[in-house]
């Protein structure tokens, strides 16, 4: 072979060398390593996300308990930020630059090439200033989304809020994405997936200048957005608010069932605060000074987790159970003998009516030995011991030591005792009828959430059943279907006649302990109780449902550290039952005392 030949083998050699070189370099830049290509598209198309529009909340009317409003995150983009008026953009975002520095660090600490939020949830008038300029700034771009709004600023527990998603948030679910936002109480965190819908994206052209310049003619790229569905809820928005009225400087709750549905018609926790308080920018900051709050605890919902002992209103399903058990019937008396057990002045009650008009202590000291020492064993021990657990399977048929299926988080269950509460307690066998005696007249180890307690009216009312309560009565244009269980007590249904008249006795009757409760044309059912409190005054407790023959209410009333139930929680159930039903006031002098009480004050001043 020629030195030309060789020359020219070296030559070919080398330009294949070059291309092979180049061939793989343009493979890797274009196949490989993406970020030229997510450099490129960025350059030149812009990836806007679509946020779908959350779903509405109404109440049982159709009036709205929770809508949408516009707002704007403010977007960037590092790779394309170059040479802008740092200071004006300051100003004009309301930021420091040491904010306007870190912002930007996190923004490249993401990517340099994909979009991060840099100001989120911007309200529209925020973002109306800065839009008309936002083409001297290039890299930055607003993206639409919207704000949760409570119109009435009510019922903050029942519809709860939402925020942004956390790191265990994005681990639990691949839906979700840094910037999402998901319920984090309430109805928005129980119905989220109902409500969230799907994101959806739109891809724009933008010129060097970051000016949008039109659609991205791809149908391949865009998704459009699906809003979430909407929801109507069983709460009846007008006696929501006035609940909230008469609560106002007082702790306790208030919570209304539909007695032949099951429905919550209004759930009320005092004190209570403006759900708005939880809503963009400024949620951090105003969760922190309510949380903060430990005198009223503004964000501990204490119709669904706080517990109490139910006090006389227990004495209902005593009598109920020790009628069915054959123990006693309508026509028992006993002698109201204070020896057995304390209670205030009044005749012996001759009969069971009588018993519970009167709320005599001894008399239920009397029911429940029967109910405990039936004579099922020989030993004493033994014979208390299975008493007991055939009275615990019947009080838990009414709903109590369990938690209910309420369509919301966080509800507690109570507590009803049993036998391995107390052999734990006292040891094997240890204790008797005499131990725990206390349980007749609702105190002891009994614990109930108001919810149970309205639970029972409405049980009561429904003369021996009951519905699951909820919230949500239908998901709008969806095919989910809702349905609720319903439960039965067991006991013969013949066997409320007496105890429903007995409660009717209770606000009617003079010598009942509930006259305050008495409303002129609606035949009035109900039962008083005083909740033990150890660290101060005792609970004010009710429980009621109207109308007597046809039950459209059932209501529990707990006012904390005010004494008798009939003083402040029979009045205010009894201007609810009337606002429901008949939609006015005819005892403005009742309404005007309830209004005008302060006894959060009254309980400082108790305390110290």
């Amino acid at each position: 072979m020629s030195s030309h030949d060789q020359r020219k083998i070296v030559i070919i050699g080398a330009f294949i060398v070059v291309g092979l070189i180049f061939l793989f370099r343009l493979f890797q830049i274009q196949v490989i390593d993406k970020s030229y290509v997510s450099s490129a598209d960025n350059q030149a198309l812009r990836f806007v996300t679509k946020y779908p529009s959350r779903g509405i909340v109404y109440d049982r009317n159709g009036d709205i308990l929770i809508l949408n409003q516009a707002a704007y995150d403010l977007m960037v983009v590092p790779g394309q930020v170059e040479n802008i008026d740092t200071n004006s953009l300051c100003h004009l975002l309301e930021i420091g630059m040491d904010e306007f520095i870190s912002s930007m660090e996190r923004a490249r600490n993401y990517s340099s090439y994909r979009a991060s939020i840099f100001k989120k949830q911007m309200t529209a008038s925020e973002y109306a200033r800065l839009a008309e300029r936002l083409y001297q700034y290039p890299g930055f771009y607003g993206q639409k989304r919207s704000l949760r709004i409570y119109p009435d600023s009510v019922a903050a527990h029942v519809l709860g809020y939402i925020g942004e998603v956390n790191q265990g948030h994005l681990e639990r679910d691949t839906f979700y994405r840094s910037g999402d936002f998901i319920g984090i109480s309430g109805i928005e965190k129980q119905y989220e997936q109902v409500l969230r819908g799907l994101r959806g994206r739109e891809v724009l052209m933008v010129d060097v200048h970051n000016t949008v310049q039109g659609k991205f003619e791809s149908g391949d790229l865009d998704v459009e957005a699906q809003a979430g569905f909407n929801l109507e809820s069983s709460i009846d928005l007008k006696i929501q608010k006035y609940g909230e009225q008469l609560m106002r400087n007082k702790k306790g709750s208030i919570v209304a069932i539909e007695p032949k549905t099951g429905e919550v018609l209004c759930l009320i926790s005092s004190p209570s605060y403006d759900p708005n308080l939880l809503v963009g920018v400024k949620r951090a900051k105003n969760y922190t000074l309510l949380s903060s709050n430990d005198s009223l605890d503004p964000l501990f919902n204490r119709a669904l987790m706080a517990k109490y002992p139910p006090g006389s209103i227990f004495k209902l399903i005593q009598s109920l159970i020790a009628v069915d058990e054959g123990v006693i019937n309508e026509n028992t008396g006993f002698t109201c003998n204070k020896r057995l057990v304390g209670c205030h002045n009044h005749p012996s009650a001759q009969n069971l009516r009588e018993a519970i008009q009167m709320s005599c202590n001894p008399y239920y000291y009397q029911v429940f030995k029967r109910l405990i020492n039936a004579g099922r064993a020989k030993s004493y021990f033994e014979d208390s011991a299975l008493g007991l657990e055939n009275w615990e399977r019947q009080v838990k048929m009414f709903g109590l030591g369990k938690r209910l299926a309420l369509d919301l988080p966080s509800l507690k269950s109570g507590n009803v005792p049993n036998v391995e509460l107390y052999d734990r307690i006292y040891g094997h066998r240890r204790w008797a009828f005499s131990t725990i005696y206390s349980l007749s007249i609702g105190q002891g180890e009994l614990e109930v959430v108001p919810l149970q307690m309205a639970n029972l009216a409405a049980t009561i009312a429904n003369k021996g059943y009951y519905i699951d309560p909820h919230l949500i009565r239908n998901i709008q244009k969806s095919d989910s279907i809702l349905s609720w269980e319903k439960y039965k007590t067991g006991i013969d249904k013949d066997h409320f006649e007496p105890i429903i008249e007995a409660m009717n006795w209770v606000v009617e009757k003079p010598g009942g302990t509930a006259r305050k409760a008495r409303i002129d044309g609606i035949a009035v059912c109900g039962k008083t109780g005083t909740a033990e409190n150890p660290h101060g005054k005792d609970h004010s407790v009710f429980i009621a449902f109207a109308p007597m023959d046809d039950p459209k209410i059932a209501i529990a009333v707990y006012v904390e550290n005010s004494g008798f139930g009939g003083t402040w929680a029979a009045p205010i159930s009894s201007l609810l039952i009337e606002k429901y039903l008949t939609g006015a006031i005819s005892d403005t002098a009742k309404q005007n005392r309830i209004l005008r009480a302060d006894l959060i004050s009254l309980e400082d001043v108790y305390e110290n």
